[in-house]
């Protein structure tokens, strides 16, 4: 048996034999620091391939044969491209067709032997494109941020720290990591960014609001002068006639 490629589907009867369970059992991350690098790192991946046909997951079930619900694996982090956007309970490769580009495991001291080892041998197989290990709390990976880059059909270490299927730079930001676009150089708010961001723009949009304000009171009232000192020309006219020349200066 190959964990690759796709088999037929099986019949409805023979599919209702077996059970693809949506959960693994085990917690979703070992630390709080491992969880909130976990979910930054897939909304800041779901905003920004939002428009493509693609989709985000987080420690969803990762089905690799069909017909071995065991042989499974739950990915902190997948990239798949050209699917169906949105969430699963769980990902089978065999009806999806398309195997992850990118994967990333928030690592630690506790799970390093599972991560550097088993998963990556797996997703090499697998022929995910990239693989990602952050280590939020520098235990073991000593720059904290490693990836690996299919060539052929091995693993290489990737030197400048460029995903080259998101076409993103990523750097490692104390316990998260950040993305910055390759075209643009702009880097990809993390929800507390966005919320500053916003917070910025509203209250620069507000004080634009309050100086055009200003600036259409002061012109309504130089309009109000006017229009007075008009009125009060027309009146001396009416009792005293035009007004005389002004001299002429030496």
């Amino acid at each position: 048996m190959t964990a690759v490629g796709f088999p037929p589907q099986p019949t409805p009867s023979q599919s209702n034999e077996i059970v693809y369970p949506s959960s693994d059992g085990e917690p979703l991350a070992e630390t709080y620091d491992h969880l909130y690098a976990i979910l930054t790192t897939l909304e800041v991946l779901k905003q920004y391939l939002q428009d493509r046909r693609a989709t985000v997951l987080a420690n969803q079930n990762l089905f690799y044969a069909q017909g071995y619900p065991k042989l499974r694996v739950a990915p902190d982090v997948m990239v798949i491209y050209d699917v169906e956007p949105g969430g699963r309970d769980s990902y089978k490769l065999w009806e999806e067709r398309q195997v992850p580009q990118v994967v990333f495991e928030m690592t630690s001291k506790k799970t390093q032997e599972e991560d550097r080892t088993s998963k990556k041998d797996l997703y090499e197989r697998l022929e995910v494109k990239e693989y990602w290990l952050f280590d939020p709390k520098g235990e073991w990976v000593e720059e904290k941020l490693r990836g690996y880059r299919l060539r052929g059909d091995r693993y290489e270490l990737i030197a400048d720290r460029r995903s080259e299927p998101l076409q993103l730079r990523l750097e490692v930001e104390d316990k998260l990591i950040g993305f910055y676009r390759e075209d643009t150089g702009e880097k990809l708010l993390i929800p507390s960014e966005l919320a500053a961001a916003l917070h910025q723009e509203i209250n620069a949009r507000s004080e634009a609001e309050q100086r055009a304000e200003s600036e259409r009171q002061r012109a309504e009232s130089e309009r109000q002068r006017a229009e007075e000192l008009a009125a009060l020309l027309e009146r001396y006219r009416t009792q005293f006639g035009d007004l005389p020349p002004a001299p002429d200066r030496p």
